[in-house]
């Protein structure tokens, strides 16, 4: 009777050939992860360093501009389409001086490239008002006397006014947790507090005297 073939198995030959899997895997994924960028960007090809032209869509308008894939949403914004609303305090994401709106959303323009919300809706400090008339939370901030050097204002007013889109009666806490990343080195929180809190009763108010006139003609 034959003697069955022995099989050799040695711990090396166990790790290489889980490293070669793991490997495989890791590559594996690299490439599922470039296929979806590539799709995401809808390009087949890379792009930079020089200029290239977007379309950025800011404030319900169209702006055709053409940009470095490195510059910054706030770069652009101010060096490329005049909107020096948006203010560049820290450029490293620490105090939200920088803070617009992307899709509703209040997020760093410093921290985001503009290249990178072709597509999407894009607010600054100059959407918020219509034309010579402020937004509640801007004509708030005046009442209040709510800034003082001014620089961390633009970023004070579009959090505080995005906290009162998604919430129109929030607490102190609420509001204190909206500015929370917003620094102000004057230290005018209180007044900022009190302003925001101060438009929230005002919409409190006019909701209540809608109604109370809507009820009247039924």
């Amino acid at each position: 009777m034959a003697d069955s073939p022995k099989t050799t198995f040695s711990r090396r030959g166990f790790l290489k050939g889980a490293g070669v899997t793991a490997a495989t895997t890791v590559i594996e994924s690299a490439n599922a992860l470039a296929r979806e960028t590539k799709d995401a960007l809808h390009s087949d090809r890379a792009v930079g360093p020089g200029s290239v032209p977007v379309k950025l869509h800011i404030n319900g308008h169209e702006y055709s501009v053409a940009i470095e894939p490195r510059y910054t949403l706030a770069e652009t914004l101010r060096d490329n389409l005049g909107l020096t609303g948006t203010k560049v305090v820290c450029d490293r994401g620490s105090c939200s001086a920088c803070t617009v709106w992307i899709d509703k959303t209040p997020a760093l323009a410093c921290m985001t490239l503009a290249i990178d919300v072709v597509g999407r809706q894009i607010t600054t400090i100059e959407g918020l008002s219509h034309g010579d008339t402020m937004h509640q939370v801007q004509a708030a901030f005046v009442k209040h006397d709510a800034m003082q050097c001014g620089f961390c204002t633009p970023g004070m007013v579009m959090s505080c006014a995005a906290l009162l889109d998604r919430n129109p009666n929030p607490k102190l806490a609420d509001v204190k947790h909206a500015v929370s990343g917003n620094l102000c080195r004057c230290g005018t929180y209180p007044k900022v507090f009190a302003a925001t809190l101060d438009v929230a009763q005002q919409r409190r108010q006019t909701a209540g005297l809608v109604a109370l006139v809507t009820e009247r003609e039924a």
